[in-house]
C-alpha cells in the first residue's frame, strides 16, 4: 500500500479549506483516510496552517510521500529540516541536544522573517491607504476650487445685475426728477 499525505477538499465553491491527511494513494481525494495531521486554509493572509507536528515527522519518516502542495506546507513547518537533523543524529555527525538547538535556531529565525514580512506588508498597506488619502486630498481641494470660482463667478454676475438695476434706478429716479421743461410753443406759420 503507497501511503501519501494529501489535501482533502472541504468548504463551499470559492472558499475552499483543507485537512492534510494520510491516505492510500488509491483512495478519493475526498475519501478515506487513515490519519488527520492538520489543516491548511488558503484564505487568510499569510495562510493558516495547523499541523501535528509529531505525527507528521512519523509519517515522513516511515516514508509516506507528500504531493507538492504538501510538501512546501510540510517544509515551511520545519518537518523536513527535522527529519534532515535527525538523519546526521543518526549518522553520529551531531547529538540530539545540537539538534534540537538548530531546530530551535531556525525556528526563531523563521518566525523573525515572518513577522518581518508581516511588518512590511502592514507599512506597504499604511503607505498605498497614505498615498490614497493624498490623492483625494487633492481631488478634493481641486473640487473645492472650482466651486470657488463657480459661485464667485455666480456672485460677480449677481453683482454685475444688481449694479446695472441700480443704474437703471439711478437713471430713472434722474429722470423723474428732472424738470419737467414747458412744452414749446407751436411756432407761427411762416409767411409765404
Amino acid at each position: 500500500m503507497a501511503t501519501r499525505i494529501r489535501l482533502q477538499r472541504h468548504g463551499r465553491k470559492g472558499y475552499a479549506f483543507y485537512g492534510i491527511v494520510i491516505a492510500n494513494s488509491q483512495a478519493p481525494r475526498d475519501g478515506r483516510f487513515i490519519e488527520k495531521i492538520g489543516t491548511y486554509n488558503p484564505n487568510t493572509d499569510p495562510a493558516t496552517v495547523e499541523l501535528n507536528f509529531e505525527r507528521a515527522l512519523y509519517w515522513v519518516m516511515t516514508g509516506a510521500q507528500p504531493t507538492d502542495t504538501v510538501r512546501s506546507i510540510l517544509s515551511r513547518e520545519g518537518v523536513y529540516m527535522m527529519k534532515h537533523l535527525l538523519g546526521g543524529v543518526k549518522k553520529g555527525a551531531f547529538d540530539q541536544a545540537t539538534a534540537e538547538a538548530k531546530f530551535e535556531a531556525w525556528k526563531q529565525s523563521k518566525a523573525a522573517a515572518l513577522s518581518a514580512a508581516k511588518l512590511k506588508a502592514i507599512d506597504a498597506k499604511k503607505a498605498v491607504g497614505k498615498a490614497r488619502l493624498e490623492a483625494e486630498k487633492k481631488v478634493n481641494e481641486a473640487m473645492a476650487k472650482a466651486l470657488a470660482e463657480k459661485k464667485a463667478a455666480e456672485a460677480a454676475a449677481k453683482a454685475a445685475e444688481e449694479a446695472a438695476k441700480a443704474a437703471e434706478e439711478a437713471a430713472a429716479k434722474a429722470a423723474e426728477q428732472a424738470p419737467v421743461e414747458a412744452p414749446a410753443a407751436p411756432e407761427a406759420p411762416a409767411a409765404e
